[in-house]
């Protein structure tokens, strides 16, 4: 097995911890352990009485009962706890894919989400989701790919970095398309609880069996730093994933493992917050765009705390991107690391003055790189669904 590099991690390795200003991350604002503590009844007696022990395979019994009660239908047996959901994906690919699969990966989307695959020697084909259709999910395209041939489909959504997601109505149609071909279902639903105008979408390990769910803290929980993501699917899929998990991580840590049980068991108390920021941070990345249309084109995202805006005049945005990082004190990532170059993912769920005075640094770097291409008067066209 031979991985490819992450565009997207070497990118945030050099620009993540050295700027100021967030307007790249995937997402909300991190919490404090004393914010968790105040809003999630954590007393110092409660942490006292951790102990560092290893937890079980599986994941300790607290955590995997409240993922059960809140996504799943109850029962910790169909579900395991792992390191982020990278971890949930490297363990799910290892363990029911060959050399010669053959996958269909939505595009664009998160690196591991396809490399994984490729590693393994497996043949990737992509459901392509279309800035000429506003990124909106289109199942007549994807029908075709999935062929007698094909193990397994990935999906994310709401999508990274796009914002698309799924109609209630095209989502049961979505996986009437992949029971109909019987093959796995990989659904990240990193962004599940956090949408946009639309309807959170339904979990599909309830209702097709071989179906494993992926989950994360790192996305609308902001506790990136607990590593900490989740499996739900049947046990007897479950069970094919430890001796993988055995060989490598063992298990996570008791510690971790206890916030995200209580953060999970009061998930409403985090995610109103902070669903309430990323919301208000959204109306100002509109108005922003509105007030900037001869600067900017963008399709405003169905879920998730992510755009995948691009700016008239630049074709390539990774110099603007290190221009930013370097002049301006700005993270933000250019869109090459997701196959669209022109484009660039911006991140809306962080700290809300700084959100706004990082728009007025983007707005000042394009106004000084794109003063030609304005003065022509030329300006691309976005999807279908732009404003």
């Amino acid at each position: 097995m031979k991985l490819r590099r992450a565009p997207l991690e070497d990118w945030m390795r050099d620009f993540y911890f050295d700027t100021s200003i967030d307007l790249g991350s995937s997402g909300v604002q991190c919490w404090t352990l004393a914010e968790l503590r105040g809003l999630l009844d954590i007393s110092h007696e409660d942490l006292d009485a951790i102990a560092f022990d290893d937890s079980p395979s599986y994941g300790g019994p607290g955590l995997r009962t409240a993922l059960a009660d809140r996504f799943g239908d109850g029962d910790p047996d169909r579900v395991m706890s792992t390191h982020g959901s990278t971890e949930g994906i490297f363990l799910v690919m290892n363990a029911l894919l060959g050399p010669g699969d053959e996958i269909v990966v939505i595009d664009p989307g998160y690196h591991s989400l396809w490399s994984v695959a490729e590693s393994i020697g497996c043949s990737i084909k992509r459901w392509r989701l279309r800035p000429e259709d506003g990124f909106t999910p289109d199942l007549d395209a994807l029908r075709p790919l999935i062929t007698p041939r094909t193990r397994m489909v990935v999906v994310n959504l709401p999508n990274n970095p796009t914002g698309a997601t799924l109609r209630p109505e095209q989502f049961d149609e979505f996986l009437d398309i992949v029971t109909a071909s019987g093959a796995y279902l990989v659904w990240d639903g990193a962004f599940t609880e956090l949408t946009h105008g639309t309807p959170q979408l339904p979990e599909p390990a309830l209702r097709y069996e071989r179906c494993l769910s992926l989950g994360t803290m790192s996305k609308a929980y902001g506790l990136p730093g607990t590593r900490v993501g989740w499996c739900l699917g049947a046990p007897d899929l479950l069970a094919r994933l430890l001796p993988l998990r055995d060989v490598l991580t063992i298990c996570l840590s008791p510690f971790t493992e206890y916030i995200a049980e209580r953060a999970v068991t009061h998930a409403d108390r985090l995610l109103s917050i902070r669903g309430a920021q990323t919301a208000r941070n959204l109306r100002r990345l509109t108005d922003w765009a509105d007030d900037h249309a001869d600067l900017v084109s963008w399709t405003p995202p169905g879920g998730g705390c992510t755009a995948f805006p691009t700016f008239h005049g630049i074709s390539d945005t990774e110099q603007l991107c290190r221009d930013l990082g370097r002049d301006y004190d700005v993270l933000l990532v250019p869109g090459s690391g997701f196959g669209h170059p022109d484009r660039v993912r911006l991140g809306f769920g962080g700290v809300e003055a700084e959100f706004t005075e990082g728009l007025d640094r983007l707005r000042r770097a394009l106004e000084t790189r794109t003063a030609p291409a304005r003065r022509t008067g030329t300006r691309p066209i976005e999807g279908a669904l732009a404003r």
